[in-house]
């Protein structure tokens, strides 16, 4: 007889119903903490069962795992479903409400429903758990560069307009940003006019060499030039102006750093697994796009085939036919991991750049583009063959 346990998480707390096949129902949906004590009893009262149980969950976010880390600790099955699958089981229901309790039914019920189709939850190994984790950090941090690269850049627009276009920044290192070490140093024009030419002229020099970039004296001779005929709505006078604009570049350099400091720790545990030697080598994965895509994709001994991991990436275009009509201008699903297809598009955009003539992934992008594919819809064609590959050559490592 099959026993099926729906726990419908909540953040701190979950709502359980355990059921048998044709509703019959063995415990009232009823909440717990998730706390030793109370998940202590839950497992107690699932081992006690004579008959075969298992627990259905849905994946949400980072609520569910402690509840799901303490389960498998003890051997239990779990089996973690697609909220968006579990949202279409319970759209079949005539009858709509949403609580707790209904929730924790329907969850119960998918599992009876379901039963010989759940797969039990095995966690993915430590090392890829902790790349999955920096890499969400560092899609985070990446966001608030972004952010932090329009406000430093709506500043100067205000006090320096015009500056950022003599002042580009060609270093990947974030202690070389050449605009936000300039600004820290002339953070307004009327730090530059309130110099002869030649003062100023000497002055930048000097920073340059302090700093370590080119003394270009016609470089420096064209800032005056800006700086004389550039209009700041912001005045320098206003104590405020000096810390807006300082506090915007220092915050800059702090999320450089931790960037910095996030992808040395992706890379130092990438580089200890056994495919990375073999990601590294493909074409477009540099240092930093190795570990990034690595973290993403996570195990690839959990995919049980090439197309699961494309449908995974959200680039997938489901088959539309109905009748006699096929379907033949189909979109991508979208339904995957946003960062995956996001890092892949990078990729795709570095092999573009490169333009490696013997590379097939290359040749297959050039090929969709002379197709009248538009580019970026060309680089989603390539990324699909790229993770095609990508699976081929890694599945070789663990079935030898």
């Amino acid at each position: 007889m099959m026993i099926s346990v729906g726990i419908d998480i909540s953040k701190g707390k979950s709502t359980i119903c355990i059921l048998k096949p044709y509703g019959e129902i063995i415990s009232m949906p009823y909440e717990l903490t998730h706390t030793e004590t109370e998940l202590s009893a839950l497992v107690k009262c699932i081992l006690n069962f004579n008959e075969e149980t298992r627990v259905v969950m849905e994946a949400t976010g980072a609520y569910h795992l402690p509840v799901l880390s303490y389960l498998k600790e003890h051997g239990i099955f779990v089996s973690v479903i697609n909220p968006l699958v579990m949202k279409k089981y319970a759209a079949m229901a005539l009858r709509k409400g949403k609580t707790d309790k209904i929730d924790s039914i329907k969850i119960a019920s998918y599992g009876i429903d379901n039963w010989f189709r759940m797969v039990d939850y095995h966690a993915s190994d430590e090392l890829y758990s902790e790349l999955r984790v920096l890499g969400r950090q560092y899609s985070h941090y990446i966001r608030m560069r972004v952010e932090s690269k329009i406000v430093l850049s709506n500043m100067l627009d205000r006090t320096m307009p015009d500056i950022k276009s003599l002042l580009k920044n060609r270093s990947s290192k974030p202690d070389k940003d050449k605009l936000s070490s300039f600004v820290e140093e002339y953070w307004h024009y009327d730090n530059i006019t309130s110099k002869s030419e030649k003062q100023f002229i000497r002055s930048y020099l000097k920073w340059a060499k302090n700093n370590g970039y080119h003394q270009n004296e016609a470089k420096a001779k064209k800032i005056y030039t800006l700086a004389q005929e550039g209009i700041p709505t912001l005045s320098s006078v206003t104590p405020s102006t000096k810390m807006l604009v300082l506090e915007a570049v220092r915050v800059l350099r702090e999320v450089d750093k931790t960037l910095c400091l996030i992808l040395s720790q992706m890379q130092e545990l990438a580089s200890s697994l056994e495919e990375y030697k073999i990601v590294r080598e493909m074409p477009g994965v540099g240092d930093t796009l190795a570990p990034r895509l690595i973290a993403e994709i996570g195990d690839i001994r959990r995919f049980h085939s090439k197309k699961a991991l494309i449908a995974y990436a959200g680039i997938d275009s489901p088959p539309y036919e109905s009748g006699e009509f096929v379907g033949n201008k189909r979109r991508i699903s979208k339904r995957g991991s946003s960062l995956l297809r996001k890092t892949g598009y990078e990729i795709m955009k570095c092999i573009k750049s490169n333009k490696p003539q013997n590379d097939a992934i290359y040749l297959y992008m050039i090929k969709k583009e002379a197709e009248g594919k538009a580019k970026k819809v060309a680089k989603i064609a390539a990324f699909n063959k790229f993770l095609r590959i990508y699976y081929a050559r890694l599945k070789e490592i663990y079935m030898t």
